[in-house]
């Protein structure tokens, strides 16, 4: 009977709604147990205070499973967890010749009296005019080893074209690096060291599972400061800031400055999550790190191979917006629109048209376009994928070959001679190669932005590689030549605002001074 009774309380309890109806459930069990034997009732009133004391705690304590993820509550020390990561971080060094000079050059050259410098004849009778001449530009960044053979990953724009690479451990010893391979893209490469002995190195975590509100660590060399901790927590996640066609980027309010490129961000199981890369110009508490899923495919390939092979389905695209959604007839906006077939590729011998809505790849909804490009970009070379489209109210499946996606035509552009301008700008006439690599239609109209300076005023505005200029002062721009004479006309001072069109982003307004 007693057992009967208990088992009818032990449902009761688990099934309440609250303390006070834990309270009723108590008081009911009392009146019925009042002819039991004082031992019993001992026994019994013993078990129900135990049983109250731990359901009613529960209840009490809202936050009590919250607690219980460690990610949710503020550690009470980070240095654990900065012993166990920080001997695999490394501070990489890089020397690059520029040669003949360059616009930093000359402009620290040139004498703080400008032309009417009293000394300049005596120089010049002496010496001669100045002439180009190559310089060493030395800079700095981080890394972090993720084998014990010595494989570092770090980013492409850390040690892009460098002579020399030279990577200091944390226990001070140095080696001299070369690159594995390198992805423009992405903004990833890898590098190797070689050492006698086993190198300590970072484990690679699930960048997916990550939470916003989650903390995070940051370690690397800002400003030359080596192994600098700073902590903070995921911001946001999947933030696109235009820097190339697969951003994807976890957004931190660790600190992050010049320096910490390169670095790992790290989860408090001491699990690398993401690669420290970017930051805002005069933005605080703003930093951006590549989500570790994304690399460990690119880290992977130029560990194999030293290059980056990624799919190709040949068609320049556009998220549907509310008004496109309701024109093609598409439910809740999913789906992206087919702007261009580019003639010969694998879209235009599937059959894909032009206005047509890809709905689903491989039976994977599609929702952005950047979801798009990711799932094409990561599948293999000659792979068949089945694509499900929406074309003229119906849906169709087609099945589709993926090629290689080649920018080497598109490198080539970019390697032609020329300078950035005033402004730090170089821009190109769209042409058919350049539309293909950055998945917009040959027709735009524009000047596309090839080349950035850094620390330039339009990188410092917030202009970006991919931006197409679409009017300077609401003068339009369809030509270099065009654009050229328009900031020509600018005179020193004055303002310019740019309205550009983003990939992912549409139109944008950037503004700065001449």
């Amino acid at each position: 009977m007693f057992v009967k009774r208990l088992n009818n309380l032990r449902k009761s309890v688990e099934s309440a709604d609250g303390i006070w109806e834990l309270r009723v459930i108590f008081m009911k069990f009392i009146k019925k147990i009042k002819k039991v034997s004082g031992r019993k009732v001992f026994f019994v009133m013993t078990f129900m205070a135990v049983v109250l004391l731990l359901v009613s705690s529960a209840y009490s304590e809202p936050g009590a499973e919250a607690k219980s993820d460690n990610y949710l509550t503020v550690p009470e020390s980070f240095s654990s967890l900065a012993e166990s990561v920080s001997p695999a971080v490394v501070n990489i060094r890089t020397v690059k010749t520029i040669q003949g000079g360059s616009r930093v050059f000359r402009h620290f050259s040139k004498s703080p009296f400008g032309e009417d410098d009293p000394m300049k004849d005596f120089f010049e009778k002496f010496f001669g005019e100045q002439s180009p001449r190559d310089f060493k530009q030395r800079s700095l960044g981080s890394g972090f080893i993720i084998d014990k053979d010595g494989y570092i990953v770090t980013n492409n724009h850390v040690v892009e074209n460098a002579d020399k690479i030279k990577v200091k451990l944390k226990n001070g010893k140095e080696f001299d690096a070369k690159i594995i391979g390198k992805d423009l893209n992405t903004d990833l490469a890898l590098i190797k060291i070689k050492s006698l002995r086993d190198l300590p190195f970072a484990m690679l975590g699930n960048s997916d599972s990550l939470k916003v509100g989650q903390w995070v660590v940051a370690i690397g060399s800002p400003f030359g400061l080596e192994h600098t901790v700073t902590a903070g927590i995921v911001s946001a996640k999947g933030r696109v800031i235009g820097s190339g066609p697969y951003d994807d980027f976890i957004q931190t309010d660790a600190s992050i400055n010049p320096g910490n490129s390169g670095g790992p961000l790290v989860n408090m199981k001491k699990e690398v999550v993401g690669i420290n890369t970017a930051i805002i110009a005069n933005g605080q508490g703003i930093g951006f790190a590549i989500p570790i899923n994304l690399a460990k495919g690119v880290i992977e390939q130029l560990k194999q191979s030293g290059e980056v092979t990624r799919g190709w389905l040949g068609v320049a695209i556009q998220d549907l917006n509310e008004e496109l959604a309701k024109y093609y007839g598409v439910k809740d906006k999913n789906g992206i629109l087919v702007a261009e077939v580019f003639p010969g590729d694998p879209a235009d011998e599937a059959g894909i048209k032009p206005n047509d809505i890809i709905l689903e790849v491989n039976n994977k909804k599609v929702e952005t376009g950047r979801d798009l490009t990711t799932m094409i970009a990561n599948t293999g070379v000659g792979k068949l994928v089945k694509i499900k489209l929406l074309r003229n109210g119906a849906e169709k499946m087609v099945e589709v070959k993926i090629a290689k996606r080649d920018a080497s035509k598109l490198y080539a552009d970019k390697s032609k001679k020329g300078a950035e301008d005033e402004l730090g700008i170089r821009v190109s006439k769209i042409t058919p190669e350049i539309a293909r690599q950055f998945n917009i239609t040959s027709e735009e109209k524009g000047v596309i932005v090839i080349a950035i300076e850094p620390n330039s005023k339009a990188s410092e505005a917030g202009l970006t590689t991919g931006d197409i200029i679409k009017e300077i002062n609401r003068i339009g721009i369809d030509t270099p030549d065009k654009y050229h004479s328009q900031i020509r006309k600018i005179k020193n001072g004055e303002q310019i605002e740019m309205l550009i069109k983003r990939i992912n982003a549409g139109f944008i307004v950037i503004k700065m001074t001449k």
